[in-house]
């Protein structure tokens, strides 16, 4: 047995497989398969892509440095970010600081949060997940990331919490199906009742399956301003181009105090994560020193990666291309669960899409079986003719996040392997059903 802790959502320790090399949107396995990678946030621009290849091979010439000290390059990724990314938003965006996670990330802007408003309380909406370090952990709302152990037994030890959280209802609405509630829908009165202690509250735009819309956004930005509270954007996932626009809060009118960012920003290139400070917030931190640091924040390679990147996805266009493949996966994903009796729901934007089967209600999952989740069984029968789709870790629910390069025939073959995986699922749903 190997001495490496296990980790892995989609593999196990009995006999593991392990990724040896990447072309593209396709891994090759060590037991010598090719498998199209079609849910990989963090790979933005696939494997091995030419232009972070000659970055990284750059970067290697690079001193290493810390946080601590001053590198070119990483006020250069600054400037590149707000340039490129937050083009036509620059009225309102202050700066930048760069971080390594997006779990990190949300934790640095959930902490400044609490500094300027003396406020220690943390809000989110139900069904979140902002990572697993620190604050970000408080505030995600899934029950199996606790944080601590699930064991086989059904025995659960959660880590210990560090604030009071506060939640509210997220849209009940889905391209298809309808969403299995927490909570009732909510007025902006009683969001701002809910965050009236609160120092920030954070919202993404896919954790659970969630895809809100600009209105929903925009009503918890008015109640947090109502209440006194920050709004942070978790662009995590969605930032960067993933939702076919450069950040999924363009979707509303209303903007953020805080937008944090990780997964794909750097291309690949090494660990990654950002916060941007609106103008507001920027003008608060003059003569004060923010007082986090991290040794490998802003590192060389991450900062050439994430120029690159930004560069490369104006370059080809990549916006466009999320956005036309986008209106041709939510068609085609609402056919196939039509056919499929165990799919209660589809949704999703651009290049990210959920398909959440019938089943125990969500709030219940706490992962501490031997069980094996039917999301699970279905990723193995996708596995089984070599396509990878993602779990989250969820019972039910299934994700979908190829690279923005993919081609229009590997997302055919992505769909047709998931339209037939999902009759692993039917088999499930009938024999539980009935």
């Amino acid at each position: 047995m190997s001495r490496l802790l296990n980790t892995s959502l989609t593999t196990n320790d009995e006999a593991p497989v392990y990724v040896v090399d990447g072309e593209g949107c396709w891994y090759t396995l060590s037991d010598g398969r090719r498998v199209l990678d079609g849910s990989n946030s963090a790979g933005s621009l696939g494997h091995r892509h030419p232009d972070m290849v000659e970055t990284i091979r750059k970067a290697a010439e690079y001193p290493a440095i810390s946080e601590g000290w001053a590198w070119k390059g990483r006020t250069q990724a600054a400037e590149d970010l707000i340039d490129i990314a937050f083009e036509g938003e620059t009225d309102w965006v202050g700066g930048v600081r760069f971080g390594l996670s997006g779990s990190e990330i949300n934790d640095l802007a959930l902490s400044l949060g609490q500094a300027l408003t003396g406020r220690s309380a943390v809000a989110t909406r139900e069904r979140a997940y902002h990572g697993l370090t620190g604050l970000s952990r408080e505030v995600t709302t899934q029950p199996q990331w606790h944080g601590g152990l699930s064991r086989g037994d059904g025995s659960v030890s959660p880590a210990a919490a560090n604030c009071a959280v506060r939640v509210i209802a997220a849209p009940d609405s889905s391209l298809y199906g309808q969403r299995v509630v927490h909570y009732p829908p909510m007025s902006r009165d009683e969001m701002a009742n809910v965050l009236s202690d609160a120092s920030s509250v954070i919202i993404d735009y896919t954790q659970g399956g969630i895809y809100h819309d600009g209105a929903y956004q925009d009503q918890v930005a008015a109640a947090a301003k109502q209440a006194g509270a920050l709004w942070i954007a978790d662009e995590v996932v969605t930032g960067a181009g993933r939702s076919g626009r450069w950040f999924a809060f363009q979707g509303g009118t209303a903007r953020p105090d805080m937008v944090t960012m990780a997964k794909g920003l750097a291309g690949g290139a090494g660990p990654i994560g950002a916060v941007i400070l609106s103008k507001e917030l920027t003008e608060q931190l003059n003569d004060a020193a923010w007082q986090n640091y991290s040794t490998y924040r802003g590192h060389p390679t991450a900062m050439a990666g994430v120029s690159t990147y930004l560069k490369v996805v104006k370059r080809d266009k990549l916006l466009d291309r999320v956005a036309a493949l986008g209106a041709v996966i939510g068609p085609r994903l609402v056919e196939m669960a039509k056919r499929h009796p165990s799919v209660a729901r589809v949704d999703g934007r651009g290049l990210h899409w959920t398909v959440e089967f019938h089943g125990p209600h969500w709030n219940q999952w706490t992962a501490a079986t031997r069980e094996t989740p039917i999301a699970s069984k279905v990723v193995a029968a996708a596995m089984a003719e070599n396509v990878s789709i993602g779990t989250s870790g969820e019972q039910t629910s299934l994700f979908l996040a190829p690279a923005l390069v993919i081609s229009d025939a590997e997302i055919d073959q992505l769909l047709q392997v998931l339209d037939h995986a999902l009759y692993v699922a039917d088999e499930d749903f009938s024999r539980t059903a009935g």
